[in-house]
């Protein structure tokens, strides 16, 4: 039995707030109520599905909860304890069961695979499979609890299911995106095997679109993620000792250390490519006019200038910027623009033993659901990436704490060396495997380039200033 909705409200909004994937941290919560309540299993322990309907600074955000509720909680839930002991009203009797984030309960969360296998249907819920998948049903799930926007339960070896804490209206771009490359036979994307959605008469979306609510896929459990592989790189490569007697240009040669990534960047720049032909292939392109060109290079302009106001010591290199996005402005010709991935680094690949997949098709987390879905040249994902080589070339000196405030020193020099090095090797991967050629399209992929290293500056500035300098002394390299 649950306890009054009035109970159950209080004790959401204390904690609500104390969860990694809750977005509203930076204001109190104004109102929590409960949008959708679906009981999906009666008993001990019982499942049920919760939307809830928070409202923060005039906006609503809406979130997904599995609520589980037990008369006794094994110590194993403890953690996840969201309820259980308040009298209410006061001076009543307490609960009679406790309440708990079920999630993190393989007891209650098998029940997910048995209604996507049977493609069944609850209050508000559908449960989908692709065409002719046979999903089992006799894994026990685990939870990975590092992740931040969004929960994730391994089942076994075999699949990976991922909840949307923060739901958005209508399908998840990490949906669509995906069941449109599983369905093309795209091979650098997990296949998609099933998905969870609420039906549009639910209240959560605007827009006459189911919204999705889980999504289902192969877990690739022999995987190792690009960030981990390429600091690994990075770090043999501080370590190594040059030979007896060498000269400076042993500083310059990252090709000496035993952990050379170039190869594997080479790799991942060909399967960048092989995805962004999917993509083109099952969403279609079309072309931006110069004039259209000519704004977007007039919002980067825009979004330089006013955070060069926000942090002055981006200042210096306002001028080599400008003048990149001057040089987009003048395209003559217009642009292709198509689906791309839109939030592109090394954390968001893992090698396999057979190549490279690209996951988290979401687009930026800070961007809106229009400005994600917006079409870009596939040179922006380039460029991403090409940000992300200069971030793990100097992961380790941040860490550190030794980070050097402009180009200069020994371990900055071998920095500027690795990520030369393997951003070449990518471009060489991508053009060679039919991508636009980076070195041909220099000043659109120079633009988009700038175009990011800002975003980074003024992310860094708000959220880490102890990392300001990591795009501070890439871009003394890149402006010059």
């Amino acid at each position: 039995m649950l306890p009054t909705e009035t109970a159950l409200v209080r004790d959401l909004a204390e904690w609500l707030p104390r969860q990694r994937w809750f977005g509203g941290k930076d204001g109190p919560i104004d109102e929590l109520t409960i949008g959708t309540a679906t009981e999906l299993r009666s008993g001990d322990p019982a499942l049920h599905h919760l939307v809830l309907d928070v409202r923060q600074n005039g906006a609503t955000d809406h979130y997904q909860l599995l609520l589980g509720a037990r008369r006794e909680l094994p110590d194993r839930l403890r953690h996840v304890e969201i309820g259980g002991a308040h009298p209410d009203p006061p001076g009543g009797r307490p609960y009679d069961v406790y309440l708990y984030d079920a999630a993190h309960d393989p007891d209650l969360t098998r029940i997910l695979l048995d209604a996507l296998a049977a493609e069944a249907s609850a209050g508000p819920l559908r449960f989908r499979h692709v065409d002719g998948a046979r999903i089992r049903t006799d894994l026990t799930s685990l939870p990975i609890t590092a992740e931040q926007s969004n929960t994730s339960l391994l089942f076994g070896d075999t699949y990976i299911c991922k909840l949307f804490r923060r739901l958005s209206h209508g399908v998840n771009l990490d949906l669509e995106v995906n069941l449109a490359l599983t369905q093309g036979g795209c091979t650098h994307v997990p296949a998609v095997h099933g998905w969870i959605e609420l039906e549009p008469e639910a209240g959560t979306s605007g827009n006459g679109e189911p919204v999705t609510l889980g999504l289902l896929s192969d877990y690739l459990y022999t995987g190792a993620d690009g960030w981990s592989l390429a600091i690994a790189s990075v770090r043999d490569w501080f370590a190594h000792t040059p030979p007896a007697g060498g000269d400076e240009w042993a500083e310059l040669d990252a090709s000496a250390a035993g952990g050379d990534f170039a190869a594997e960047a080479e790799r991942l720049g060909a399967a960048t490519a092989a995805v962004h032909r999917s993509l083109a292939a099952a969403f279609g392109v079309r072309t931006l006019p110069p004039a259209e060109v000519r704004a977007m290079a007039a919002r980067m302009n825009d979004e330089l200038t006013a955070t060069c106001r926000s942090v002055p010591r981006l200042a210096p290199h306002a001028k080599a910027l400008t003048a990149a996005y001057l040089d987009l402005a003048a395209r003559p010709e217009p642009l292709p623009v198509q689906r791309v991935h839109g939030d592109y680094h090394l954390g968001q690949v893992l090698r396999t033993e057979s190549g490279w997949t690209l996951l988290d098709f979401e687009g930026e987390p800070a961007r809106t659901q229009h400005e994600r879905r917006a079409l870009a040249h596939p040179l922006r994902d380039v460029a991403g990436m090409l940000r992300s080589f200069e971030y793990a070339a100097r992961f380790l000196i941040a860490k550190s704490g030794t980070v050097p405030p402009e180009p200069g020193g020994r371990l900055e020099t071998r920095a500027h060396a690795w990520a030369a090095r393997n951003r070449a090797a990518f471009c060489r991967g991508y053009a060679a495997a039919g991508g636009a050629d980076p070195a041909a399209h220099s000043a659109l992929i120079r633009a988009f380039e700038f175009e990011k290293a800002v975003y980074e500056v003024r992310y860094e500035a708000q959220n880490r200033p102890a990392w300001l300098p990591v795009p501070l002394t890439s871009l003394a390299h890149l402006a010059t």
